[in-house]
């Protein structure tokens, strides 16, 4: 399939975000459909793909009136817009539709009509092994292997504080943030303990809101936005349901996987990379995402980031809109990672990073069953 062909003519997220209790998930969908709508300068009308996760697609094409001929409902949690972006170039450069739109809204704060998250059923793999000991939310997931991650480097909390502290430091240059008071490791240790060693100032906001991303040939791009951004690469892959079941609690096989098919599609090297997005529910993910991903040797990631180098001003920003510790998180963060992605490339990010011509969105679905890349260039080649 020949790659470099589709390209973001439209993105925008809900036009609030945070505490929004007027608003259900179904319209948090609509408004951030209808915001990356006006960016494009087209109507749901002119929309004959759709694809969504957390609410339906049928249910948000019939609210915003759209008559696809290609849907894709992909809900394999946080990074199910990253998989969206890829299946809808390839329905795009194979011609089931020529404009896609793909939309997140969801009531994670206010509990608005919400989907809800997941609870094992009975009988399912989840009920059977897992859920009767304990490992029921993100939180009592997650920790399993951080703790083997920790002990297996020899780093105590501080690794997982200094994440936090950095993404404050983005937060605070971002008016639309969550959270933007400066904060230290020291505060960091020192906030409430959720599920050790995670303590609350390590675990992600949860906020409403919603976004939207409009996607079309490469060839249209220019007319329809003066600042088209292309997506050059893309890769997903899953692991296991089971937290239990990773093959090493120190690094995600469906991590490693994405990541390598994305950059190789792109034909990148790490040094071509200016900008990165690391889906960050919780402070060890951009840890993960820094090794796996081949920026950092397995252990190195937590030095690197103390050394300023994820850091405004450092030789490689990361989640520079504050990311899901600080900026905000839903509940599926990966479309706020791509929005942010989208921004840098088109040079209009609250905390715009200089010349960037390549950026790297990466998320994670549940705790590492799933994951997406996507990689974004200014320029079409």
């Amino acid at each position: 399939m020949a790659r470099r062909s589709v390209a973001v003519v439209g993105s925008a997220e809900s036009t609030r975000m945070g505490k929004v209790p007027e608003m259900s998930q179904i319209q948090l969908h609509a408004d951030a459909a209808l915001n990356a709508l006006a960016d494009a300068g087209l109507r749901p009308s002119d929309i004959d793909g759709i694809a969504t996760a957390g609410e339906p697609p049928e249910t948000v094409a019939h609210y915003l009136g759209i008559k696809p001929r290609w849907i894709d409902g992909t809900g394999v949690g946080g990074c199910s817009f990253m998989l969206h972006l890829r299946h809808a170039m390839a329905a795009i450069e194979s011609g089931l539709c020529r404009t896609v739109l793909v939309t997140h809204g969801e009531s994670g704060r206010s509990r608005v009509a919400p989907t809800g998250f997941p609870i094992p059923v009975p009988g399912s793999l989840l009920q059977q092994f897992e859920t009767p000991f304990g490992t029921t939310y993100p939180p009592t997931m997650f920790s399993i292997p951080v703790l083997r991650y920790l002990k297996q480097h020899g780093l105590d909390e501080s690794a997982l504080a200094s994440v936090a502290v950095v993404q404050r430091q983005w937060a605070a240059l971002n008016p639309r943030a969550s959270q933007k008071d400066p904060i230290t490791i020291e505060d960091v240790l020192a906030s409430k303990m959720i599920v050790y060693p995670f303590r609350l100032l390590m675990c992600c906001v949860v906020t409403d809101g919603g976004g939207a991303i409009v996607l079309t040939s490469a060839d249209r791009a220019p007319d329809l936005h003066e600042r088209p951004v292309y997506i050059i690469g893309a890769g997903e892959s899953c692991e296991t349901p089971m937290i239990s079941q990773m093959e090493d609690f120190t690094t995600s096989a469906a991590f490693r996987r994405a990541g390598r098919d994305a950059f190789a599609e792109a034909g990148i090297s790490h040094t071509d990379v200016d900008h990165l997005m690391l889906y960050d529910a919780f402070a060890h993910l951009p840890l993960y995402g820094l090794e796996d991903l081949g920026f950092c040797q397995p252990g190195e990631a937590a030095s690197f980031i103390r050394e300023g180098n994820t850091a405004p001003g450092g030789r490689l920003p990361v989640n520079t809109n504050g990311g899901g510790l600080s900026y905000m998180h839903s509940g599926m963060y990966g479309m706020y990672a791509l929005q942010e992605s989208i921004r840098q490339v088109r040079g209009i990010a609250a905390a715009q990073v200089p010349d960037v011509e390549i950026s790297v969105a990466h998320g994670v679905g549940g705790m590492f069953y799933t994951s997406g890349t996507v990689v974004f260039s200014r320029t079409r080649p």
